[in-house]
């Protein structure tokens, strides 16, 4: 009994790792040599923190761990910081990266991760938590979208982050573009209301009927 509970005590010291790590993609991939075929392994991983910060990795190697490892490392090299204004990103942006295409665009709180394939895990492990993605690209290829993804995460103008980091409000970004829409005045009041004086003088300097 005491062993068992020196063994629970031992695993319970045990560190939680950095970053959070996910395998998209894992393909054995073949190498033709004078030699004759070499087969190995490709690992792509992503990496996160959840609190901003984001990475990934593509790496070969000669069995299913060692090309793991390999990407893990790579992708800590790669790091990207996300800013997270009001429970989502700043602004639209978009990239395109080969035949993929990717758009990711702020969302209003409560809406979530509204996203497929590897651009919803980016976004978790990056640890936003509301956004809308679409892949507009036409190819499926993994690798490719994810490095459209990132090339769209790293256009977020500095001017906007800190515009909206220092007007705190609780609503969301949606109800703050209605809201805006609401404050500007009409384009045609002003000449809505010059119209409306040139007609009363004009009614003014006109003679009555009953006067001739």
């Amino acid at each position: 009994m005491e062993k068992g509970k020196e063994r629970g005590k031992f695993f319970a010291k045990k560190e939680k790792p950095e970053f959070d790590q996910n395998i998209v993609d894992l393909a054995r991939v073949t190498r033709v040599t004078a030699g004759g075929k070499q087969l190995s392994f490709r690992a792509c991983v992503l990496i996160g923190d959840r609190k901003g910060r984001v990475g990934y990795g593509v790496e070969k190697g000669k069995d299913v761990q060692i090309a793991v490892e390999k990407a893990v490392n790579q992708a800590k090299k790669n790091l990207f910081s996300i800013p997270i204004v009001r429970d989502t990103i700043p602004h639209r942006v978009e990239a395109k990266f080969k035949a993929a295409k990717i758009m990711i665009k702020p969302a209003p709180r409560g809406s979530g991760i509204i996203a497929g394939s590897s651009v919803r895990t980016i976004l978790e492990l990056a640890g936003v938590p509301n956004a809308v993605s679409k892949i507009l690209g036409k190819t499926n290829n993994k690798i490719t979208n994810i490095k459209a993804a990132f090339k769209a995460l790293s256009l977020f103008k500095p001017e906007a982050v800190r515009s909206l980091r220092g007007r705190p409000s609780t609503a969301g970004p949606a109800v703050l573009a209605v809201a805006s829409k609401q404050d500007v005045p009409p384009k045609n009041a002003d000449q809505q209301s010059k119209k409306t004086t040139k007609k009363s003088v004009l009614e003014k300097k006109a003679p009555s009927p009953d006067a001739s």
